[in-house]
C-alpha cells in the first residue's frame, strides 16, 4: 500500500472534508482540541467554497470548516511553508469568521464561538517543547479568561512530534503521526487500525483507492508545493548572503554568522541558540532540535 500525504491541500480536504467524513474529523478534532475526550459528538461538514463564506478571505482559503453540535465553528488549515506574514493571517482568518457570522442589523447574540486549528509543517514557536498549543483571551496578571471572547487558536507543530510507530500510545499521538508521515508506511498499521476511524482516514489515503484523475492533481499540488519551497529557500539564501555580505563589509560578527548559516543543522542551532537566550532547560531544547546535550553546550556564549 501507499498512502498520499495528509499536508497537500487536496489529500486533507479529501481525508478531512469529504461527504463521509464525518466521523473521521470528530476523531481527530476531539483528538486535538480535547485531548482525546469524546466531547464533540456531532458535527456539520461546511463547504470551504460556498457563496456567501470564507472563501472570500483575503490571499487564503481554508482547508476545513465545521460547525460542532454546540454550535461552535471550527476552521482547520494545513500550512506547509512558513510564508510572510503568516501569523497575522490566522489572526485575521479567525476573525474574520467570527464576525461573518452575523447579516446586517442582527443582534451580537447571535455570535457563536469560534476555534481556528492552524497545522503547520515546521517550527513556529521555538520557545516551547509543546507540539499543540492553546491561545484564548486571558488577563494579562491574574490569568483569567474573557469568557465572551469565544476565540480561540490552536496550533499542532509537527516536526515537534518524534515519536515512533512503535511509541504511539494516545489516540492524539496517532493522529498526528498520521498526518506527518502517512507517506512513509507500507500498511495500515495495527496500533492505528484499532482507531476505526484513522483506519478509515488511512484507506481513504491509499493511493489504489484515487482515480487517474486524483492522482494527477494530486501530483500538480506536491509539485506546486515543492516549487514554492523551493522559491523560498532561495529567498533564504540569498537573504543569508546578504547578510554575509553586510558582516564582511561592516566587520560584525553577527552579519557573518547569519550569511553562514546553510542547511538543517545550521537552523537548528539558530533555534537552540535563541532557546538559550531564553533559559529554556537543555531538555526542552532537545525535544525541539533534536541536536545532542554537547551540541547545545557548545553554543553557549554564541551569538
Amino acid at each position: 500500500m501507499k498512502f498520499i500525504s495528509p499536508k497537500t491541500d487536496f489529500a486533507f480536504k479529501k481525508i478531512f472534508g469529504g461527504d463521509d467524513s464525518k466521523d473521521i474529523l470528530i476523531s481527530f478534532l476531539n483528538a486535538i482540541l480535547y485531548s482525546g475526550h469524546n466531547t464533540i459528538q456531532d458535527l456539520e461538514i461546511i463547504d470551504p467554497y460556498s457563496p456567501g463564506g470564507v472563501v472570500e478571505l483575503k490571499d487564503t482559503y481554508l482547508d476545513v470548516q465545521a460547525v460542532l453540535d454546540d454550535q461552535t465553528k471550527v476552521i482547520i488549515e494545513m500550512q506547509v511553508l512558513n510564508v510572510d506574514s503568516f501569523e497575522k493571517r490566522v489572526v485575521y482568518n479567525l476573525c474574520k469568521t467570527y464576525s461573518n457570522q452575523l447579516k446586517s442589523g442582527q443582534s451580537y447574540a447571535r455570535l457563536n464561538p469560534v476555534i481556528a486549528l492552524t497545522i503547520t509543517d515546521f517550527v513556529l514557536f521555538p520557545h516551547t517543547a509543546k507540539i499543540i498549543t492553546h491561545f484564548r483571551f486571558r488577563e494579562e496578571e491574574e490569568k483569567f479568561e474573557y469568557e465572551n471572547g469565544k476565540l480561540a487558536m490552536f496550533f499542532v507543530e509537527l516536526p515537534k512530534f518524534n515519536q515512533e510507530l512503535a511509541e504511539l500510545e494516545t489516540i492524539t499521538d496517532k493522529w498526528i503521526y498520521f498526518l506527518k508521515e502517512a507517506p512513509t508506511l507500507a500498511a495500515i498499521p495495527s496500533n492505528m487500525s484499532a482507531v476505526p476511524e484513522l483506519e478509515k482516514a488511512l484507506q481513504i489515503a491509499n493511493q489504489a483507492g484515487l482515480s487517474s484523475e486524483e492522482l494527477e492533481r494530486l501530483k500538480r499540488q506536491e509539485l506546486f508545493w515543492l516549487s514554492q519551497r523551493d522559491d523560498l529557500n532561495s529567498a533564504t539564501r540569498r537573504a543569508e548572503a546578504e547578510g554575509l555580505q553586510r558582516g564582511l563589509e561592516q566587520g560584525l560578527e553577527q552579519g557573518l554568522e547569519q550569511g553562514l548559516e546553510q542547511g538543517r543543522e545550521e537552523e537548528k542551532k539558530a533555534i537552540a541558540r535563541q532557546c538559550l537566550s531564553q533559559g529554556l532547560p537543555i531538555e526542552t531544547i532537545i525535544a525541539i532540535t533534536q541536536l545532542t546535550a554537547e551540541q547545545i553546550e557548545n553554543l553557549r556564549g554564541t551569538n
